[in-house]
């Protein structure tokens, strides 16, 4: 059984960290490589960055940031945010990343997936998916990219399937209606990607507190999102969960 992972993202905008709510209001958080100072120290399992201005901007992706981080992170990490090709998966890798998220790329060309999973291999590569409840809870889940400005006319499940299919190591899928809002992950979701794929699933958006990365994982995630994590939480055997706490 593979064990379950507790993944600190941390959102990159103009070289720091920052946190919104549903993809907005963003507030800065902090310097980048003190956070991965601090995520060493809680001995989480991985950390992700994320540069959300990348692609909407059409700008490389912020390396240097990588390079430093690479410099400091004792735990695998993997960046995202402006990868639109299999030299921008190369560049990643080489300023220091473990993997690579590609969420709008994959999306509007799934071929890249299939070009970086033959290139570098399928464990390095993430899929990711960002997804709205159309019209409120309960309502039809709708793909967006570019961190969710460009609603995208495709079935999530059909997608999952083909990102899978395609090579992607794991899956992401990424809540917007949850983001930020600290009130549980939407498990609904979760439970259909799960389904729709063989791959680890990565769950993000809407962790507030223990139960809820107790919710999501008896879901059917095999890692979870999260921007709070503390020494208490790591403690309770979250970050080191196949010493501690098994889930179906």
């Amino acid at each position: 059984m593979l064990k379950k992972r507790v993944i600190p993202v941390l959102l990159l905008r103009g070289a720091r960290c920052v946190k919104g709510k549903q993809f907005a209001d963003y507030r800065d958080t902090g310097n980048p490589v003190m956070a991965t100072r601090v995520y060493n120290a809680q001995s989480a399992d991985e950390l992700m960055f994320i540069d959300i201005d990348a692609t909407h901007e059409g700008r490389q992706s912020m390396l240097d940031v990588v390079e430093k981080v690479s410099e400091e992170a004792f735990m695998p990490f993997t960046f995202g945010g402006g990868i639109r090709n299999v030299e921008d998966v190369r560049r990643a890798l080489s300023a220091g990343a473990d993997k690579v998220t590609i969420t709008t790329a994959a999306i509007e060309r799934p071929e890249l997936v299939t070009e970086a999973a033959e290139t570098f291999g399928r464990q390095c590569v993430v899929a990711g998916i960002d997804v709205r409840r159309d019209g409120g809870p309960g309502g039809k889940p709708v793909v967006y990219t570019h961190s969710g400005r460009k609603r995208v006319d495709v079935d999530l499940v059909d997608l999952v399937r083909e990102l899978d299919s395609r090579g992607a190591g794991e899956i992401l899928i990424n809540s917007i209606d949850e983001d930020g809002m600290m009130q549980g992950y939407d498990l609904d979701l979760v439970r259909t990607v799960v389904a729709a794929t063989k791959k680890p699933v990565i769950a993000c958006g809407g962790a507030g507190n223990y139960g809820h990365l107790a919710a999501v994982l008896a879901a059917g995630a095999h890692a979870v999102q999260a921007s709070f994590i503390s020494a208490t939480t790591i403690r309770c055997g979250f970050a080191r969960s196949s010493r501690t706490l098994a889930f179906p």
